[in-house]
């Protein structure tokens, strides 16, 4: 079968997953007072996994404390899918005033779940996520997926972090006015904020598919990285770029599928191109990203099969969904390595309709909206070689629509490839992820 398939990511659908950055500031209009905004949302959809489905969200920024932020959602369906999801962001810990804390936590049935998992009968002779792996090459039926997530973030007495652990940006209708936060050098000790990053990370996933009788992956790895973010304003940059590298590690524990290792780095860069009679600010956003599973060859006997020490299709050198390669199926394209490029140019026009229509500034309070055109590049390999990664290479192109309302950064992104058209809301621009 070969069809087009249109997915929709609702508005927090996959909190579980998102990792945009959200500002560790306490963000100000011009009248520098602090204001706590308090987003309430509901909405309803229709697709395939959930049928005819509702669902409420409700996020608030600037408490229980300032900087942080707090998001929760609950969405249920026709076809018995439920989901319940659970975000929170920088939470300072008291007494160790520069170590902050982030949590996801996702609890979540589906009526048909769909993965890109060998065991489809009609695909023997091909590992399913491969590069060129046949689009209908899944397994799918009634699932569940459960997530938890918590980060430890500590803020290193460099450039920026070195005498504000909590800095105060002034905002005019949403856009930076005062009080950067990075992209004032390059040097590390004069400018942007250094993390060091520990997270512990548990999923278990599972299918009941007509083709196995369950397939199930779990993972419980321990992630440690360093962060370092050199933009002027985090969770809208105008300027600056920002690195992060990254250790993961499942040692196999506590029912674990298989112990792995992944290796992996991503860059981003940002250039403001600056006013024009049309556009409040227009921006041209750059990311880079690859990895490498270290472990991918390796195995071990159990019950006289070999397992192989690979992560779930979720993890590791993954592509597709709502971040990297928008314009495919969720974990489409997963192997030994991955890389990934992305160019993004978002517009932000002077006109904002939104500020005549009474309820929507009442209830969303969307200071600025924003255009972004949108292209994507990348390809899953079987080894990390520079010269394989860059041939046969995946793609796909794309249009959003982003504003931030309430303090948070929204959006709604569509993009095609030769696969799918997908249609996306989440919260966060997409990268860094």
């Amino acid at each position: 079968m070969n069809k087009k398939r249109i997915a929709f990511y609702i508005v927090f659908f996959s909190l579980f997953l998102v990792c945009s950055v959200f500002a560790q500031s306490i963000l100000v209009s011009s009248d520098k007072e602090f204001e706590k905004k308090v987003l309430t949302i509901p909405y309803a959809f229709y697709n395939e996994a959930y049928g005819a489905a509702a669902g409420f969200v409700y996020g608030v920024t600037g408490a229980p404390q300032k900087q942080s932020v707090v998001v929760v959602s609950a969405v249920a369906g026709t076809e018995g899918s439920y989901a319940l999801f659970l975000l929170e962001r920088n939470i300072q810990v008291p007494f160790i005033k520069r170590l902050f804390i982030d949590t996801d936590l996702v609890l979540s049935e589906y009526g048909n779940l769909e993965v890109y998992a060998d065991g489809h009968p009609g695909f023997t002779h091909e590992r399913a996520g491969s590069n060129e792996s046949d689009q209908d090459n899944f397994i799918e039926g009634d699932g569940s997926d459960q997530y938890i997530r918590l980060k430890l973030k500590y803020l290193l007495p460099l450039g920026h972090g070195k005498n504000e652990i909590i800095p105060t940006q002034v905002l005019d209708r949403g856009l930076l006015k005062s009080g950067e936060v990075g992209a004032t050098s390059w040097n590390p000790l004069e400018s942007g904020r250094t993390y060091l990053e520990s997270r512990i990370y548990v999923r278990n996933q599972e299918v009941k598919s007509d083709f196995l009788e369950e397939e199930k992956d779990k993972t419980h790895a321990v992630e440690l990285s360093l962060y370092r973010d050199n933009t002027d304003l985090p969770i809208n940059p105008s300027k600056g770029s920002s690195l992060r590298l990254r250790f993961c590690r499942d040692w196999g524990g506590s029912g674990s599928s298989a112990p792995w290792t992944v290796l992996d780095g991503e860059f981003s860069k940002y250039l403001s191109l600056g006013e024009s009679e049309k556009f409040r600010q227009r921006d041209v956003a750059l990311n880079f990203w690859t990895a490498d599973t270290l472990t991918w060859n390796d195995a071990h006997d159990e019950d006289g099969m070999n397992v192989f020490h690979r992560p779930p299709p979720y993890a590791g050198a993954s592509l597709g969904g709502i971040f990297r390669m928008r314009g495919f199926a969720s974990s489409r394209f997963h192997d030994k390595a991955a890389i990934y490029y992305a160019a993004e140019y978002r517009m932000t026009p002077k006109w904002n309709p939104f500020d005549d229509i009474g309820w929507v500034k009442k209830y969303l309070d969307i200071a600025w909206w924003q255009w972004v055109p949108f292209v994507e590049v990348g390809r899953v390999a079987p080894s990390w070689s520079m010269s394989e990664l860059h041939s046969s290479m995946k793609w796909d192109v794309g249009f959003g629509i982003r504003a931030m309302a309430k303090g948070l950064v929204v959006r709604v992104d569509t993009a095609v490839s030769k696969e799918e058209f997908g249609v996306q809301m989440m919260v966060g621009h997409p990268f860094p992820f």
